[in-house]
C-alpha cells in the first residue's frame, strides 16, 4: 500500500501542468504541421514542421486569458522545422493559439 501512495505521489508532477490548448489554423497553401506543446505552468511552445515544397511564413498569435496577447513571426523553409514560445506572467488556465500560415 505505501509502495502505491508512493508512486501517485510521483506522477502528481507530471500532470499537474496539464492546460487546454486551442489552435486555429489559417494555411493559405502552406503545408506546415502544428504541434502545441505545454513546457511549464506559464510556458507554451508550439512545434512548426514545413511539408511543403516552398518556404513558409506563419504568425502566431497567442492568448492567455486578460494578459495581452503574444505574437511571433516564423519562416520555415521546406522540410526543416521550428520552434515558437511564448512566457506569460500568470498560470496558463486556457491557451488560445491563432495560427496564420503562407507561403513566401
Amino acid at each position: 500500500m505505501k509502495s502505491i501512495c508512493c508512486v501517485l505521489l510521483a506522477l502528481l508532477p507530471l500532470t499537474a501542468f496539464a492546460y487546454p490548448i486551442d489552435v486555429e489554423r489559417q494555411m493559405n497553401g502552406a503545408e506546415v504541421s502544428v504541434t502545441p506543446q505545454e513546457i511549464d505552468h506559464n510556458m507554451a511552445a508550439l512545434l512548426l514542421y514545413n511539408y511543403g515544397a516552398s518556404a513558409a511564413e506563419c504568425t502566431a498569435v497567442i492568448r492567455n486569458g486578460p494578459e495581452s496577447p503574444r505574437t511571433r513571426k516564423v519562416a520555415i523553409e521546406p522540410g526543416a522545422s521550428s520552434n515558437i514560445t511564448a512566457k506569460f506572467t500568470r498560470s496558463i488556465i486556457r491557451l488560445r493559439i491563432k495560427l496564420d500560415c503562407g507561403l513566401q
